[in-house]
């Protein structure tokens, strides 16, 4: 589950769309599809019951870590909070803070990273949940490659995605094991990680996920090294967040309450029973790698609550100490109050009984 997201371009075109909205019009989703073919399909209202409808943006391709969506529609947690919640593959991936921000989408799946630098720019996203809640992102290297830690990367060719957010991770790693980002040479691979690794183009890779790039490797035969950023001297932070906008907060706070609480229940269901999850993303998504999804949900799902009282909770110090590393790697150009970008109110409010 390689991140999309081009860090030094997803903010293009915001201003326009925001104008846009404000205008009345209705803003849409550019670039190249997806793998997946994207499906919208959400659960028909009661005709005795009238529901609101709210839309998700994904962050890519569906894939384990939305089973919990799936499943709090599946089972009826977010029909009864009120609501018809419709799941959407954006067109372009980079696309998703602005369609919150300008409404086109209720809330968003999207990074921590692209929170901040989204509000440094003066874009209107706030994270309500944390849905990871440790990096994803990880070096991958082949086993046989003999590469162990990072300072073995000396010398070697590194993949990556072209993204400085993924420099700056790379750089910490070599810097807490004694060797530094001039040591190695980047190529920009795009995000062809796993085939430019196996192919023998590079000796390792940066930007790959360790719950999914890693499986896929196996499944050709190779056994992967993994090198996870947060034991190399990166801030421990949450891959991926749950979003929305700062209006849909003030306007409608209840709404947001209710839409929190039916997918907390949704993704407990499904960590009480991956298997049925899986299930569940294949028959709605039937180009699913069913096996990869099979063997990473296990992975993935400890990480859903790991060391946390309830699913979706998020520190003020993970967003203050990974902001304070992103400036000083150059990623944030100036400071960002990160305590401002994240709240627990409705996932605190979520426990109530």
């Amino acid at each position: 589950m390689t991140r999309k997201v081009t860090r030094r371009t997803f903010l293009m075109g915001t201003a326009a769309l925001l104008a846009s909205a404000c205008a009345g019009e209705r803003p849409t989703a550019g670039g190249s599809a997806p793998p997946a073919t994207p499906t919208t399909a959400a659960v028909a209202a009661s005709p005795t019951e009238a529901r609101e409808s709210v839309s998700v943006a994904l962050d890519w391709y569906p894939w384990s870590n939305h089973t919990g969506l799936l499943m709090a529609r599946e089972n009826g947690h977010v029909q009864s909070e009120g609501l018809d919640v419709t799941l959407e593959v954006p067109a372009n991936p980079e696309d998703v803070l602005k369609l919150v921000a300008t409404g086109r989408n209720t809330y968003g799946i999207s990074y921590q990273t692209d929170v901040l630098l989204a509000r440094a720019e003066g874009i209107p996203v706030v994270s309500i949940a944390a849905l990871v809640q440790h990096p994803l992102n990880s070096v991958m290297a082949l086993e046989r490659s003999g590469i162990t830690r990072p300072r073995d990367l000396a010398g070697k060719k590194v993949g990556y995605p072209g993204l400085p957010s993924d420099e700056a991770l790379l750089a910490t790693m070599l810097e807490a094991d004694g060797a530094r980002l001039e040591d190695v040479t980047l190529v920009n691979v795009g995000f062809e990680l796993v085939r430019a690794l196996l192919s023998g183009q590079v000796d390792a890779v940066i930007g790959a996920y360790w719950v999914h790039e890693s499986i896929l490797i196996e499944q050709q035969g190779e056994k992967p090294v993994i090198l996870r950023v947060e034991q190399w001297g990166v801030p421990d932070f949450y891959e991926l967040v749950m979003v929305t906008s700062e209006q849909e907060l003030r306007e409608h706070a209840d709404r947001v309450q209710r839409f929190v609480r039916g997918m907390i229940r949704g993704y407990q269901d499904a960590a009480r029973d991956l298997d049925a999850a899986v299930a569940l993303l294949v028959r709605e998504y039937p180009e699913t790698n069913e096996e990869l999804e099979k063997r990473g949900i296990r992975l993935l799902a400890p990480l859903w609550t790991e060391g946390v009282p309830v699913f979706g909770w998020q520190e003020e110090r993970r967003w203050t100490e990974y902001a304070s590393w992103m400036r000083q790697r150059g990623l944030l150009a100036s400071d960002v109050d990160a305590r401002a970008a994240f709240t627990n109110r409705f996932v605190e409010s979520a426990r109530q009984p």
